[in-house]
This record gives structure tokens, C-alpha cells and sequence, in this order.
């Protein structure tokens, strides 16, 4: 029988793309899916969807930049199915693409409080859940290959991104003790609608210049990538592969591994370099103090 049998997910930005994906692939686990979404019209479909398969599943409105949105998705899922065993931060937005100078602040805000305190609220409000049964769980965050690498023009994005991949590393070693597993999902080119965020963008987080031209969250040529990425079935199939595992970081595009490669090279060549520097030998064989 599957570790997910009887046990219940909280999904952010389930209603479509790698959200609905993750909670199909869950679902078919016999996993209890609790879908959380800003968008009701799509999110009331995907309900449709997952009941039509035979998934248990409750639906929720979640601006996930909203902590006490959090509470109330929280107090439903416990409500509705007793117990909370896994959350899946997923919600997420392209932000503004452009260069430095173009960027506003209300676009690096919408990106930094969906994309990145979304995850801290997520968290914050359902691990607690996970622990009270002391049965362990799991924490997947959803990052971005970005987020292991910086792209250029897309500032906001990458740095979110980045966040989730830290925020990761720190929580799982927090969460280890009490049988919470963390994992980040870092896919690159997904066919999703990841480019046209700007349909749920919050009025607080639009443009107050008038004449602004407001950049879709990626070019027209990313967008073409996006488009003629992976199947996003797959992506909820690899996350599952990948839990099972014990995965900390779930890659869906091993053609990328030269990139990582690359920047692994260059930090090690860092490295070399501060050790030959004269500044710095009385701290070259220091030992290590490591929380």
C-alpha cells in the first residue's frame, strides 16, 4: 500500500497547472486532497476533475499572501479531514520582467509576497498541523530551476525562487527530528500559464503610473518555452517518484545538470581562490562551527 493512502495533502495554487498535476498524482495515491486557490472559477474545476477520478478533495479561496487566509484553509482541511500530513507550496507568479531600472516596487512586492511569504505562511500555519499528530509528513516547496541560477531580466523571479531553494535547505534540517521530510521542486519549462500571472494580479500590487506598459512575467520568447516544455502530468508524477525517495531537491529536466555543473565549478574556484589568499591563511584548515 502507498505511504499517501489515507493521509491528507494541502495544495496552494492547485486549480491548475503543476498545482492540479501534484494533486492528481497524490490523488491516485489515495491521498485526500485539499485545494487551495486565489482563482474559484478554475479552482471549482479542478474539483470536478479530481472528484471524477474518485479523489476525496476540498476546495478553498487562498490569496497566499494572506496569513490568515492560511489559518481558515488550515481549520477547513482539519474540519473537513482530521488531519493535515503534507503541504505543497506551490501558488507562485512570474513578477515583472525587464531590466533593473524598469522594475517597480508594487511588481517586486507582488512577487516577494506570493512567491516567497506565501511559502513562510504555508509553512508557518501547516506544519504546526503536522506535528500535532506526530506521525511525521512532508513539506514540498515549489521553487524553480531559476532558483538555482540566476536568469537575467527576471530579477524578481529568480530571487523568490532562490528564497524557496534556502528556505528549503534550512527547514528540512529543522524538521528532520520530528519526521518531516522537505523537499523543493526546481522544474525549468513546464507547459503552465506561469507567463500570463498578470490575470490574478491584486489591484494593491498594479502599476500607479498610468502610462505603464506592464511586461507579461516572462518575454515572448520564454513564453514560447513555456509552452513547449514537459507535460505538466509529468511533473506530478515525478514529485510523487521523487517523495518516495526521500528527494530533497526534485529536478524534472536532467538536461539542465551540465548548468549546475558549471556554477558548481565556479563557487569551488571561488573557494580555491580565497584559500590562496594571503588574508586569509590563518582560517584556511579553521574548523568548522556548523549549527
Amino acid at each position: 500500500m502507498s505511504q499517501f493512502a489515507g493521509k491528507t495533502a494541502v495544495i496552494s495554487g492547485g486549480a491548475e497547472g503543476i498545482g492540479l498535476s501534484i494533486a492528481k498524482a497524490l490523488g491516485a495515491q489515495k491521498m485526500n486532497i485539499v485545494l487551495a486557490d486565489i482563482d474559484q472559477i478554475n479552482l471549482q474545476k479542478a474539483r470536478l476533475e479530481l472528484e471524477e477520478e474518485g479523489i476525496s478533495v476540498l476546495t478553498v479561496a487562498l490569496d497566499v499572501a494572506e496569513e490568515t487566509q492560511w489559518q481558515i484553509v488550515g481549520e477547513q482541511a482539519i474540519a473537513r479531514f482530521g488531519k493535515v500530513h503534507m503541504v505543497v507550496n506551490n501558488a507562485g507568479v512570474g513578477g515583472d520582467s525587464g531590466s533593473i531600472e524598469s522594475q517597480e516596487t508594487k511588481g517586486w512586492q507582488w512577487a516577494l509576497n506570493v512567491n516567497l511569504m506565501g511559502v513562510v505562511y504555508g509553512a508557518k500555519v501547516m506544519v504546526p498541523l503536522i506535528k500535532r499528530h506526530g506521525e511525521g509528513g512532508w513539506v514540498v516547496n515549489v521553487a524553480s530551476m531559476a532558483g538555482m541560477g540566476g536568469v537575467p531580466y527576471s530579477g524578481a523571479y529568480t530571487a523568490t525562487k532562490a528564497a524557496v531553494v534556502a528556505l528549503s535547505e534550512s527547514w528540512a534540517g529543522e524538521l528532520k527530528s520530528k519526521g518531516i521530510n522537505v523537499s523543493v521542486l526546481c522544474p525549468a519549462f513546464v507547459q503552465t500559464r506561469i507567463y500570463d500571472s498578470e490575470r490574478n494580479r491584486p489591484v494593491q500590487y498594479q502599476s500607479d503610473t498610468a502610462d505603464a506598459v506592464i511586461e507579461s512575467s516572462f518575454s515572448n520568447k520564454t513564453k514560447k518555452m513555456v509552452e513547449n516544455g514537459i507535460e505538466v502530468s509529468i511533473v506530478g508524477e515525478r514529485v510523487v517518484e521523487a517523495l518516495n525517495n526521500n528527494e530533497l531537491y526534485i529536478f524534472t529536466h536532467p538536461n539542465y545538470r551540465f548548468v549546475m555543473q558549471n556554477r558548481s565549478a565556479q563557487i569551488d574556484k571561488a573557494f580555491q581562490n580565497a584559500s590562496e589568499s594571503p588574508l586569509l591563511q590563518h582560517i584556511v584548515n579553521q574548523k568548522l562551527d556548523m549549527l
